[in-house]
């Protein structure tokens, strides 16, 4: 759905206050570390969503390692850029499916849970695969199914439980909604990259309490534009449906679940 893809008003700030170190960050942090052997050259970043792989990738890597980090929504980009101002990293507005860079520009090529909003994956893959120099790699990270993210899965029953005949599914649709490994190593294959590795990494989500995460999925997430269809009130009634469901299986605060990714790393 083309909403799934619409990032504005509030939820870019929502997005990075409480989905960011919530769910975010932990993969962040290993995703850069996986480039940290890198000591020089140009690194480029698709669908940099808020910043929060950027700001791991400018932590971790080398002072001599540039960064390019590009999306294709503004909002997002301008929020990002407000959170991390680095003369080594440069924030530009792309399409990862048209990438506006020269073949062999980049050492790397990073995308941390962007490639579920492709609308051609086969595409934006070519894309990468041509941007990277011979001997590069292209590292992305997909959800796994809702059902091993728990906070994301109890958020979108008990949201759906309100608005039965019209569920809010953006949650499971997209973001978990894309976790076929083996169709994205076929994919891959086809793009030009010639060996691939995936890894499923369980982590632990943490939020400071039931509200925190009620927020961050309800009204942080593309989730928010399918909720407010349903009337001016909607977005307060599932918010509190959602904290209400989340403090009945955790409690009301500190929380933690389980979450869980997959991590692919295909050699140019």
């Amino acid at each position: 759905m083309e909403t799934d893809r619409v990032f504005r008003g509030s939820i870019p700030a929502l997005y990075d206050r409480y989905l960011a170190p919530m769910i975010f960050a932990p993969y962040a942090d290993d995703l850069a570390a996986r480039l940290a052997d890198l000591r020089a050259g140009n690194v480029l970043e698709t669908a940099a969503g808020t910043g929060v792989l950027t700001r791991a990738l400018a932590s971790a890597l080398p002072q001599d390692v540039a960064i390019i980090a590009t999306d294709l929504n503004q909002p997002m980009l301008d929020h990002a850029a407000s959170r991390l101002v680095s003369d080594r990293v440069t924030w530009r507005q792309a399409d990862a499916q048209m990438l506006p860079f020269p073949d062999g520009m980049f050492d790397g090529v990073v995308c941390q849970f962007g490639a579920m909003f492709f609308p051609d994956k086969p595409r934006a893959f070519a894309e990468a695969a041509r941007v990277l120099r011979p001997g590069g790699h292209f590292l992305l990270s997909v959800w796994d199914r809702i059902e091993t993210n728990e906070f994301a899965d109890v958020v979108v029953r008990a949201v759906a439980a309100l608005y039965p005949d019209d569920p809010p599914m953006f949650l499971a649709r997209t973001p978990h909604g894309h976790h076929d490994t083996q169709a994205l190593e076929t994919q891959l294959g086809a793009a030009g990259f010639g060996t691939t590795r995936v890894e499923r990494l369980t982590l632990e989500s943490r939020a400071p309490d039931a509200l925190s995460v009620a927020i961050g999925y309800c009204q942080g997430t593309p989730m928010h534009n399918e909720i407010e269809t349903h009337g001016a009130d909607a977005l307060d009634a599932a918010t509190q449906a959602a904290a209400d469901a989340i403090a009945a299986r955790y409690g009301p605060g500190p929380v933690a679940g389980q979450i869980s990714a997959y991590v692919i790393t295909a050699g140019r």
